[in-house]
């Protein structure tokens, strides 16, 4: 992936190693000391899978890009640190992974109770494609296909 800085200072590039602890520290499970997710961004990380959003501040979220969906690409994680969000971090981070994608599809998928998410997602053209029950009880996962146009 190339690095790409956009207005306001933002930079979105690949994870590195080093960041591993500035990562965790905007992540609330891994800050809290969930063992699970700490070794998930550095395996993210050691694979190349992880995407940086950061400012002069420092990292203000990242972004997951796998493909183990049926062999296409699948952003399987986004989060913007709880101070950063409102602030276009998101969509930077969605754009990234586009650009980043190796796959002719790339999907993604949120929860039905994350609105904001949802909102994201339809405002950047994503379609939704499907609806998965048992995932989270209660609480379906909604899954979607970014559009093949912008994918490289």
């Amino acid at each position: 992936m190339e690095n790409g800085t956009f207005g306001g200072g933002i930079e979105v590039r690949a994870g590195r190693s080093a960041d591993s602890a500035a990562i965790t520290a905007v992540d609330p499970l891994a800050a809290a000391g969930d063992g699970a997710r700490i070794d998930s961004i550095r395996r993210w990380l050691h694979q190349g899978a992880l995407i940086v959003a950061e400012d002069s501040s420092g990292v203000l979220g990242y972004g997951v890009v796998e493909y183990t969906f049926f062999e296409q690409g699948f952003l399987s994680l986004v989060m913007v640190a709880p101070g950063a969000r409102r602030r276009g971090i998101g969509a930077r981070l969605l754009r990234a992974a586009e650009a980043a994608c190796a796959t002719p599809k790339l999907f993604t998928s949120t929860n039905v109770s994350n609105q904001p998410m949802q909102a994201l997602l339809h405002a950047l053209g994503w379609q939704p494609v499907g609806l998965v029950h048992g995932l989270d009880e209660g609480d379906p996962e909604l899954f979607y296909l970014c559009p093949p146009a912008r994918l490289p």
